[in-house]
Protein backbone atom coordinates (compact mmCIF):
# COMPACT_ATOMS: atom_id res chain seq x y z
CA UNK A 1 0.00 0.00 0.00
CA UNK A 2 1.20 3.50 -0.89
CA UNK A 3 -0.07 6.68 0.74
CA UNK A 4 -0.96 9.80 -1.23
CA UNK A 5 -1.61 13.27 0.13
CA UNK A 6 -3.21 15.90 -2.10
CA UNK A 7 -3.25 19.54 -0.98
CA UNK A 8 -5.26 21.75 -3.34
CA UNK A 9 -4.63 25.27 -2.13
CA UNK A 10 -6.02 28.54 -3.37
CA UNK A 11 -2.91 29.26 -5.45
CA UNK A 12 -0.84 26.06 -5.70
CA UNK A 13 -1.58 22.36 -5.45
CA UNK A 14 0.86 19.86 -3.97
CA UNK A 15 0.93 16.07 -4.17
CA UNK A 16 3.09 13.63 -2.20
CA UNK A 17 3.33 9.85 -2.55
CA UNK A 18 4.90 8.00 0.39
CA UNK A 19 6.04 4.40 0.78
CA UNK A 20 4.25 1.77 2.84
CA UNK A 21 6.20 2.70 5.98
CA UNK A 22 5.32 6.39 5.60
CA UNK A 23 8.96 7.31 6.04
CA UNK A 24 10.07 8.10 2.50
CA UNK A 25 8.66 10.48 -0.10
CA UNK A 26 8.68 8.58 -3.40
CA UNK A 27 7.17 11.28 -5.60
CA UNK A 28 6.08 14.88 -5.22
CA UNK A 29 4.45 17.37 -7.55
CA UNK A 30 3.80 21.11 -7.42
CA UNK A 31 1.43 22.82 -9.82
CA UNK A 32 -0.85 25.88 -10.06
CA UNK A 33 -4.34 25.23 -8.76
CA UNK A 34 -5.88 27.10 -11.66
CA UNK A 35 -9.46 28.32 -11.63
CA UNK A 36 -11.14 24.90 -11.39
CA UNK A 37 -10.22 22.62 -8.48
CA UNK A 38 -12.09 19.70 -10.01
CA UNK A 39 -9.98 19.83 -13.17
CA UNK A 40 -6.85 20.10 -11.04
CA UNK A 41 -7.90 17.01 -9.10
CA UNK A 42 -8.53 15.11 -12.33
CA UNK A 43 -5.12 16.09 -13.66
CA UNK A 44 -3.51 14.81 -10.46
CA UNK A 45 -5.45 11.55 -10.76
CA UNK A 46 -4.11 11.08 -14.31
CA UNK A 47 -0.56 11.82 -13.10
CA UNK A 48 -0.85 9.16 -10.40
CA UNK A 49 -1.97 6.62 -13.01
CA UNK A 50 0.91 7.59 -15.31
CA UNK A 51 3.32 6.72 -12.50
CA UNK A 52 1.89 3.21 -12.55
CA UNK A 53 -0.11 3.21 -9.31
CA UNK A 54 -3.44 1.38 -9.37
CA UNK A 55 -6.39 2.54 -7.30
CA UNK A 56 -6.32 -0.68 -5.29
CA UNK A 57 -2.79 -0.12 -3.97
CA UNK A 58 -3.10 3.49 -2.82
CA UNK A 59 -4.81 5.31 0.02
CA UNK A 60 -5.60 8.93 -0.83
CA UNK A 61 -6.33 11.82 1.53
CA UNK A 62 -7.17 15.33 0.30
CA UNK A 63 -6.80 18.64 2.11
CA UNK A 64 -6.80 22.36 1.33
CA UNK A 65 -9.46 24.67 -0.07
CA UNK A 66 -10.20 22.34 -2.97
CA UNK A 67 -10.26 19.08 -1.04
CA UNK A 68 -13.97 18.52 -1.71
CA UNK A 69 -13.18 18.52 -5.44
CA UNK A 70 -11.06 15.37 -5.13
CA UNK A 71 -13.95 12.94 -5.56
CA UNK A 72 -11.68 9.88 -5.66
CA UNK A 73 -10.08 10.58 -2.26
CA UNK A 74 -10.71 8.06 0.52
CA UNK A 75 -11.06 10.88 3.02
CA UNK A 76 -10.69 14.64 3.44
CA UNK A 77 -9.03 16.41 6.38
CA UNK A 78 -8.74 20.09 7.28
CA UNK A 79 -5.54 21.89 6.35
CA UNK A 80 -4.73 22.83 9.96
CA UNK A 81 -4.45 19.15 10.95
CA UNK A 82 -2.50 18.20 7.82
CA UNK A 83 -0.08 21.13 7.98
CA UNK A 84 0.63 20.37 11.63
CA UNK A 85 1.30 16.69 10.90
CA UNK A 86 3.50 17.47 7.91
CA UNK A 87 5.48 20.16 9.73
CA UNK A 88 6.06 17.80 12.64
CA UNK A 89 7.40 15.20 10.19
CA UNK A 90 9.84 17.73 8.69
CA UNK A 91 10.71 19.62 11.87
CA UNK A 92 10.01 18.92 15.53
CA UNK A 93 7.07 17.70 17.58
CA UNK A 94 6.91 20.87 19.68
CA UNK A 95 7.13 24.23 17.88
CA UNK A 96 5.10 27.01 16.29
CA UNK A 97 4.31 26.53 12.61
CA UNK A 98 3.98 29.61 10.39
CA UNK A 99 2.24 28.80 7.13
CA UNK A 100 2.02 31.68 4.64
CA UNK A 101 -0.47 30.53 2.03
CA UNK A 102 -1.98 32.11 -1.03
CA UNK A 103 -5.11 33.43 0.69
CA UNK A 104 -4.42 33.11 4.41
CA UNK A 105 -1.70 32.82 7.02
CA UNK A 106 -1.93 30.11 9.66
CA UNK A 107 -0.11 30.06 13.00
CA UNK A 108 -0.23 26.57 14.54
CA UNK A 109 1.07 25.70 18.00
CA UNK A 110 2.35 22.13 18.34
CA UNK A 111 3.12 20.22 21.53
CA UNK A 112 4.27 16.61 21.28
CA UNK A 113 3.02 16.49 17.71
CA UNK A 114 -0.50 17.66 18.57
CA UNK A 115 -2.24 20.93 17.76
CA UNK A 116 -2.92 22.82 20.98
CA UNK A 117 -3.92 26.14 19.44
CA UNK A 118 -4.00 28.04 16.15
CA UNK A 119 -4.96 31.35 14.62
CA UNK A 120 -5.65 32.34 11.02
CA UNK A 121 -5.71 35.58 9.09
CA UNK A 122 -8.28 34.91 6.38
CA UNK A 123 -10.08 38.26 6.27
CA UNK A 124 -7.49 40.12 4.21
CA UNK A 125 -4.81 39.05 1.72
CA UNK A 126 -2.34 41.77 2.78
CA UNK A 127 -0.13 39.34 4.71
CA UNK A 128 -0.29 36.43 2.28
CA UNK A 129 1.15 35.10 -0.94
CA UNK A 130 -1.62 36.73 -2.97
CA UNK A 131 -0.40 40.15 -1.83
CA UNK A 132 3.13 39.32 -3.01
CA UNK A 133 1.81 37.93 -6.30
CA UNK A 134 -0.20 41.08 -7.07
CA UNK A 135 2.72 43.37 -6.26
CA UNK A 136 5.18 41.21 -8.22
CA UNK A 137 2.92 41.40 -11.28
CA UNK A 138 2.73 45.17 -10.91
CA UNK A 139 6.56 45.33 -10.82
CA UNK A 140 6.97 42.88 -13.69
CA UNK A 141 8.80 40.35 -11.51
CA UNK A 142 8.39 36.67 -10.69
CA UNK A 143 7.87 35.69 -7.05
CA UNK A 144 11.46 34.47 -6.76
CA UNK A 145 12.74 37.69 -8.34
CA UNK A 146 10.78 39.67 -5.73
CA UNK A 147 12.84 38.09 -2.96
CA UNK A 148 16.10 38.65 -4.86
CA UNK A 149 15.27 42.28 -5.54
CA UNK A 150 14.19 42.78 -1.93
CA UNK A 151 17.61 41.61 -0.71
CA UNK A 152 19.29 44.26 -2.86
CA UNK A 153 16.97 47.10 -1.94
CA UNK A 154 16.44 49.48 0.95
CA UNK A 155 13.17 49.00 2.80
CA UNK A 156 10.58 51.67 2.28
CA UNK A 157 7.32 51.82 4.19
CA UNK A 158 4.18 50.58 2.49
CA UNK A 159 1.66 52.33 4.71
CA UNK A 160 -1.57 50.89 3.26
CA UNK A 161 -2.96 47.84 5.06
CA UNK A 162 -5.30 46.97 2.18
CA UNK A 163 -4.01 45.17 -0.93
CA UNK A 164 -5.96 47.43 -3.32
CA UNK A 165 -4.71 50.65 -1.71
CA UNK A 166 -1.18 49.24 -1.38
CA UNK A 167 -1.13 48.58 -5.13
CA UNK A 168 -2.12 52.18 -5.76
CA UNK A 169 0.63 53.28 -3.40
CA UNK A 170 3.18 51.22 -5.33
CA UNK A 171 2.02 52.69 -8.64
CA UNK A 172 2.63 56.13 -7.13
CA UNK A 173 6.13 55.09 -6.00
CA UNK A 174 6.90 53.78 -9.48
CA UNK A 175 5.78 57.09 -10.92
CA UNK A 176 8.23 58.89 -8.64
CA UNK A 177 11.07 56.73 -9.95
CA UNK A 178 11.56 54.60 -6.83
CA UNK A 179 13.67 51.56 -7.69
CA UNK A 180 12.07 48.14 -7.99
CA UNK A 181 14.58 46.86 -5.44
CA UNK A 182 13.40 49.34 -2.82
CA UNK A 183 9.72 48.70 -3.57
CA UNK A 184 10.26 44.92 -3.43
CA UNK A 185 12.00 45.31 -0.07
CA UNK A 186 9.07 47.37 1.19
CA UNK A 187 6.52 44.79 0.01
CA UNK A 188 8.28 41.83 1.63
CA UNK A 189 8.85 43.87 4.77
CA UNK A 190 5.12 44.68 4.90
CA UNK A 191 4.22 40.98 4.68
CA UNK A 192 6.74 39.94 7.35
CA UNK A 193 5.45 42.70 9.62
CA UNK A 194 1.85 41.50 9.35
CA UNK A 195 2.85 37.86 9.85
CA UNK A 196 4.87 38.78 12.95
CA UNK A 197 1.92 40.65 14.44
CA UNK A 198 -0.24 37.54 13.94
CA UNK A 199 2.41 35.26 15.47
CA UNK A 200 2.76 37.51 18.52
CA UNK A 201 -0.94 37.07 19.31
CA UNK A 202 0.03 33.62 20.61
CA UNK A 203 2.51 32.66 23.37
CA UNK A 204 6.17 33.09 22.50
CA UNK A 205 7.97 30.01 21.20
CA UNK A 206 11.60 28.92 21.23
CA UNK A 207 11.20 27.28 17.83
CA UNK A 208 9.42 28.55 14.71
CA UNK A 209 9.03 26.60 11.48
CA UNK A 210 8.02 28.22 8.18
CA UNK A 211 5.92 26.37 5.61
CA UNK A 212 4.16 27.54 2.45
CA UNK A 213 5.37 29.41 -0.59
CA UNK A 214 7.80 31.67 1.32
CA UNK A 215 9.82 28.82 2.84
CA UNK A 216 12.50 28.94 0.11
CA UNK A 217 13.41 32.54 0.86
CA UNK A 218 16.40 32.99 3.18
CA UNK A 219 15.54 36.69 3.20
CA UNK A 220 12.12 36.03 4.74
CA UNK A 221 13.55 33.53 7.24
CA UNK A 222 16.13 36.07 8.42
CA UNK A 223 13.60 38.90 8.64
CA UNK A 224 11.07 36.84 10.60
CA UNK A 225 13.83 35.59 12.91
CA UNK A 226 14.83 39.18 13.62
CA UNK A 227 11.27 40.28 14.29
CA UNK A 228 10.40 37.31 16.49
CA UNK A 229 13.79 37.35 18.22
CA UNK A 230 14.00 33.60 17.81
CA UNK A 231 15.27 31.34 15.00
CA UNK A 232 12.79 30.64 12.20
CA UNK A 233 13.80 27.52 10.27
CA UNK A 234 12.34 25.62 7.35
CA UNK A 235 12.95 22.56 5.16
CA UNK A 236 13.37 21.96 1.43
CA UNK A 237 10.02 20.13 1.42
CA UNK A 238 8.20 22.58 3.71
CA UNK A 239 6.08 23.78 0.80
CA UNK A 240 4.62 20.24 0.74
CA UNK A 241 3.79 20.14 4.46
CA UNK A 242 0.03 19.92 3.91
CA UNK A 243 0.33 17.12 1.36
CA UNK A 244 2.83 15.26 3.54
CA UNK A 245 0.49 15.49 6.51
CA UNK A 246 -2.40 14.23 4.40
CA UNK A 247 -0.33 11.24 3.26
CA UNK A 248 0.73 10.46 6.82
CA UNK A 249 -2.90 10.57 7.95
CA UNK A 250 -4.12 8.28 5.14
Amino acid sequence: MYYIGIDIGSTASKVVIMDEDKRTILHKKLMPSGWNSKETGEYIQAWIKELGYTREEVSITATGYGRVSVAYADRTITEITCHAKGASFLGKDSMTVIDIGGQDTKIILLQNGLVVDFIMNDKCSAGTGKFLEIMANRLGLSLQEMFLFAEQGTKIQISSTCTVFAESEIISLMGKGTSREDIAAGVVDSICSKVSVLVNKKPRSDSYFLTGGFCDSTYVLKDLSRRLQSPVTSHEDARFAGAIGAALLS
